[in-house]
């Protein structure tokens, strides 16, 4: 009798979606896409680009998945979960594989982007109370990807991040702004291209959002180049970057270093403050400063402008590269004294030869002028037995062993060199002491950060399988709000249990006492994984049941400005209005 009044209709997986749509409703993502790619001819559905868009966002940030032939079945599985929270009736074919394309395409469109990429990032700043340190950072990463290469088109091959030149990749330019690594501008490329002519262009990108005057642009070496620096000086911006090997040669540097190894040198020590993973300050490097006066022409006009140089020693890096070196002086010393060994079957080899592959060990292991070879060759007479015709006679042999000693004094004179960068800004000492500057830099792995979360299984970038170029500059515009999502995630909870005071705990699998200030998105996401709606009939009604919030999802919630009522919604107004009914999986 149960059986006949009580039927399961279905179970649809919530998980985080609902919290994810409401924080990219929150950001008007949305809004901001209708508003800057209008649909143009017919458009079926209720859904508008910008809805069909976050509902894809969604998905890529739940499943960690961007395959557009995934999320139409992904999609029908959780159609009253999407109908409530968009309040529109929703279809699987409003996400067919067809349709994201022809999405990717528009995306891909730059001036439109660019546009929309500004708009966002002004709403987000106002939305989300963003206090901008006025420090910006460029980075660029490449992807690989297992499609041709079109000699025109964006794979190539070229100097590859993911350490796989074998394979064609595009090139991506990121810029986030400080203190939460926010992306703020993307760019894609060919993945021949080189870093360096990509920094002035992206930095133009940002100075459209965020205007000139007073911004810190934070980059590698590669953003060292004589006619970045001269831009950003002529914007009245600011600069902070190390200068490789192009600005400042190695014996330059020597020279530098030089008086600080004779001691005519002061230096000033720079101290890392205590942080979750320091526990007390460090001393973590030390240096000196001078200024050079620079003259470049930026856009038909000469900009000249005071550049201060900060030779400064990292303490940890010189300690690590000199462990190196020790351990490969050793390598290459064990290495040698094996040539030595004479065993059956061995080819016996004669004093050229062995001093030849000595020094292609030495050359390996990049110990060239540290290591003394010294060659001992000994006469010996060998008798050889008379056999057959052949007489009976003495055979002389030369018998050659190298060996090995460290060259102290170029070795410590190698030492001497180690952990040393030389930092350019324009920055006055009044404004940006040299301890600022350093520990500025040593901050850059706020963009990198960035880098692994587009690479890796949040939002599984890497290996691209699209093969159209359009669709993958779409996909990569996308996959950056997605990121933004991340970022902003992680910020607004972070902040919120600063200002409390609090640490968060329940987020460690294996151990629930374990608490953090500092919680990323992912383990937030997480943390709503397994909640489900499951819907009945009951006397022919249908009916919602929602598993119940835990406190720990509930307290994610409350921390984000959300409330529980983000879920209850999805059974309470299912009565309200009116949708198809779901069919079984």
């Amino acid at each position: 009798m149960i059986e006949k009044l009580i039927q399961l209709i279905h179970v649809e997986r919530i998980d985080d979606i609902p919290l994810l749509l409401a924080q990219l409703a929150r950001m008007q993502v949305a809004a901001l896409l209708d508003k800057h790619f209008p649909t143009h001819g017919p458009w079926a559905g209720e859904l508008t680009f910008g809805e069909v868009a976050v509902v894809w966002l969604a998905f890529m940030l739940s499943e960690g998945d961007h395959r557009l032939n995934h999320l139409e079945t992904w999609a029908a599985q959780r159609l009253q979960m999407l109908a409530v929270c968009l309040g529109k009736q929703v279809r699987a074919l409003d996400f067919s594989d067809d349709r994201l394309a022809a999405m990717l395409g528009a995306l891909s469109d730059l001036q439109a982007w660019r546009e929309f990429e500004c708009a966002l990032n002004q709403t987000l700043l106002r939305v989300y109370d963003v206090q901008a340190a006025r420090v910006v950072r460029l980075d660029s990463t490449t992807t690989k990807t297992y499609a041709g290469v079109d000699e025109h088109g964006l794979f190539q091959f070229g100097h590859s991040k993911d350490h796989r030149p074998d394979l064609a990749q595009v090139k991506i330019n990121l810029s986030t702004l400080d203190p939460l690594g926010l992306p703020l501008t993307t760019t894609v490329v060919s993945g021949n291209r080189a870093d360096d002519p990509l920094y002035v262009p992206e930095i133009k990108h940002v100075q459209h959002t965020l205007g000139t005057g007073g911004k810190t642009y934070i980059g590698d070496c590669k953003m060292g180049a004589e006619a970045t620096r001269a831009y950003v000086a002529k914007s009245q911006d600011y600069y902070v970057c190390p200068l490789a090997g192009k600005q400042l040669s190695a014996e330059a540097l020597a020279k530098l270093i030089a008086p600080v190894t004779r001691r005519e040198q002061a230096l000033t020590p720079i101290y890392a403050p205590a942080s979750s993973t320091r526990k007390k300050v460090e001393k973590v490097a030390e240096g000196y400063e001078f200024e050079v006066e620079m003259e470049a022409e930026v856009e038909g006009h000469v900009v000249a402008w005071r550049e201060r140089r900060l030779v400064v020693r990292s303490l940890p890096q010189a300690a690590q590269q000199r462990q190196h070196l020790d351990k490969r002086l050793e390598q290459a010393q064990a290495e040698i004294a094996q040539l030595n060994q004479r065993k059956q079957g061995k080819k016996r080899l004669s004093e050229s030869e062995l001093v030849g592959a000595a020094e292609h060990i030495v050359a390996r292991l990049r110990v060239t002028g540290l290591v003394r070879i010294a060659v001992e060759t000994v006469q010996m007479a060998t008798p050889v037995r008379r056999y057959g015709e052949r007489e009976a006679r003495v055979k002389q042999e030369c018998d050659s062993t190298l060996k090995t000693q460290g060259d102290e004094a170029a070795i410590t004179a190698a030492k001497a060199l180690m952990g040393w960068h030389v930092y350019a800004t324009n920055h006055v000492a009044a404004v940006w002491t040299i301890a600022m500057v350093v520990l500025a830099y040593r901050a850059q792995y706020l963009v990198e950060r960035g880098f692994g979360r587009l690479k890796g299984t949040a939002l599984a970038l890497s290996p691209l399988f699209l093969r159209t170029d359009t669709r993958v500059v779409g996909l990569l515009h996308l996959l950056v709000i997605a990121l933004r999502v991340l970022t902003l995630t992680e910020f607004v909870v972070r902040r919120q249990l600063h200002a409390e005071g609090a640490e968060l705990g329940g987020l460690y699998c294996g151990n629930p006492k374990r608490t953090t200030a500092c919680p990323t998105s992912e383990r937030l996401l997480e943390a709503f994984v397994g909640v489900s709606v499951t819907w009945v009939e009951v006397a022919g009604r249908i009916v919602g049941l929602l598993s119940p919030l835990s406190q720990l999802q509930e307290r994610i919630l409350q921390l984000l400005g959300f409330s529980s009522a983000l879920y209850v919604q999805l059974v309470h107004q299912f009565s309200t209005l009116q949708f198809l009914k779901p069919a079984p999986i």
